[in-house]
């Protein structure tokens, strides 16, 4: 039930994919911006992820092309002097700690605290003064450095999709030392170069640093928004996420709305209204999901065009359906209707005939629909002989958990009515008792396995889009009238972020 993003993978992929710029998308009259799902992070979860931004910064500093870097100044004596610093490479880098703030001007605010960095290369430097020939020499350089680095991530939308822009940045110097050919010892050379070095290099550090930190949010940006579209989608059944409205950004937390439109083949869901309020979210947990009525009802009805709301039973399963008592009813029924014939050579087709109607209420989500039941007995060689066929309405109200990465579906209160009963052994249907048996069979085990199927069935779905693979705490999943909420805290899977990063940059 829960169509949550898939993986979590740091502060810039998911506080930038779930909060959007409002300035920078133009959204339509009230219908368009009807709501379906909204997701809020709270600022415990912003500071969870934000621990994982010294991998990215480490990524961004590492996966940096730094040019080779030339200048030229006169000085007194020596004449004209030329230099150049070629082959920089990053060694032993270390981040101290890292801070995160969100502000209500639609920025993300991420402050990197001493950022240590030993930069190696080559220095080339060559003179020609008026009493010495033109010479160049080489020599290896180290350069030791101590940064803070400020990120302002300002977030914008490009067709109904978040687009980052963290070239704002800033790089502040507390230490930039240069050492040649290992000597820590401060000489005429090195004396010469470091103060004309020096402003070139925290120019180009800065510049290509900040270039790098931007792409590599951009690269994680557009990762999680395909992660996402993929996790809502099944084949031809897809869940619009789109933009639906405005951000909201608060200093506890940052909340978005998306549309939550279900789409199957060529046609969409429709949703004029919303009954979303921030009131119904609390700051209490880490991560919130809110999902209308109209998009589980909308879920449920294109499971139904397509098909996957059917369900055979046989062997075992039927046994303990239809032995889930040991009475003279039980025996009489089961005779009348297998005939004789062992559960492994029939076989229980339920399916639904109309599209479910899904109300969600405080007690659990109310389903109703009108659901066939038909029992084919197998013979050798022949055509299957249809033993029973029933119509009945059925109402069942289902509370839904989620525990040991699987979602639980459970049944609390259940009606059902025959409209349509036909049965081989019993053509004219006089025998009430045979109804009766069944009617108990369907409420005491047959819906409950219908239940328990369909979270079966959606749990490998989720997990096939990888959901087991992230450590969710204590998840809730509460029904209100209209909406249902998804609250839980996590932990973070820091593997799952190098990972990325090894296989992208």
């Amino acid at each position: 039930m829960c169509w949550a993003g898939r993986r979590m993978l740091g502060t810039f992929r998911i506080l930038l994919v779930l909060v959007h710029a409002a300035a920078a998308c133009e959204f339509g009259p009230f219908p368009y911006r009807a709501t379906g799902i909204v997701c809020r992070m709270t600022k415990p979860a912003a500071l969870l992820l934000n621990q994982e931004t010294a991998q990215v910064i480490q990524a961004a500093f590492r996966n940096a092309k730094f040019p080779n870097i030339t200048g030229e100044r006169s000085m007194r004596l020596l004449g004209r002097v030329a230099y150049g610093l070629s082959n920089i490479q990053v060694n032993d880098l270390s981040i101290e700690r890292s801070e995160v703030e969100l502000k209500d001007d639609n920025t993300i605010y991420i402050f990197i605290k001493n950022v240590t960095a030993l930069f190696k290369g080559t220095l080339t430097y060559g003179y020609a003064g008026a009493w010495f020939l033109q010479l160049f020499h080489s020599v290896d350089f180290e350069i030791e450095s101590s940064i803070d680095l400020q990120l302002n991530i300002k977030l914008m939308c490009q067709k109904d999709q978040v687009a980052p822009d963290a070239s704002d940045c800033y790089l502040t110097f507390h230490k930039l030392t240069l050492h040649l050919q290992g000597d820590k010892q401060p000489g005429w050379l090195k004396q010469l170069f470091t103060d004309f070095i020096s402003f070139t290099l925290k120019f180009v550090l800065k510049r290509e640093v900040c270039k790098e930190i931007n792409a590599v949010s951009q690269t994680l940006t557009s990762f999680i928004i395909d992660l996402a579209a993929d996790f809502v989608r099944d084949k031809e059944i897809l869940v619009d996420i789109s933009l639906a409205s405005d951000p909201v950004i608060k200093a506890s937390y940052i909340e978005s709305h998306h549309k939550g439109l279900v789409l199957y083949k060529n046609s969409s869901s429709v949703l004029s209204d919303s009954v979303f309020s921030p009131e119904q979210l609390t700051e209490s947990r880490m991560l919130y999901f809110w999902f209308s009525e109209h998009s589980l009802s909308s879920l449920a009805s294109a499971a139904f065009l397509d098909g996957r709301l059917l369900l055979n039973l046989r062997g075992e399963k039927l046994k303990e359906l239809f032995e889930m008592e040991d009475t003279e009813v039980q025996r009489k029924a089961v005779q009348m209707i297998f005939q004789g014939t062992s559960y492994n050579d029939s076989v229980a087709k339920v399916w639904s005939l109309t599209q479910p109607q899904v109300s969600l209420q405080p007690e659990g989500t109310v389903v109703r629909a009108l659901v066939a039941v038909e029992i084919s007995i197998l013979l050798a060689g022949e055509e299957p002989l249809v033993a029973l066929y029933m119509e009945e309405e059925i109402t069942v109200t289902v509370q839904a958990a989620y525990a040991e990465k699987k979602l639980i579906l459970q049944p609390v209160d259940s009606s059902v009515e025959i409209k349509v009963f036909k049965c081989t052994a019993d053509p004219s249907g006089e025998d009430p008792s045979i109804q009766s048996f069944l009617q108990n069979v369907i409420l005491v085990a047959g819906i409950p396995e219908v239940t328990s199927s369909i979270g079966s069935a959606l749990t490998s779905l989720m997990n096939s889009k990888r959901l087991d693979h992230f450590d969710i705490i204590n998840p809730e999943i509460i029904t209100r009238k209209g909406y249902v909420i998804v609250q839980l805290d996590f932990g973070f899977p820091s593997h799952l972020l190098l990972n990325f990063l090894e296989e992208s940059l």
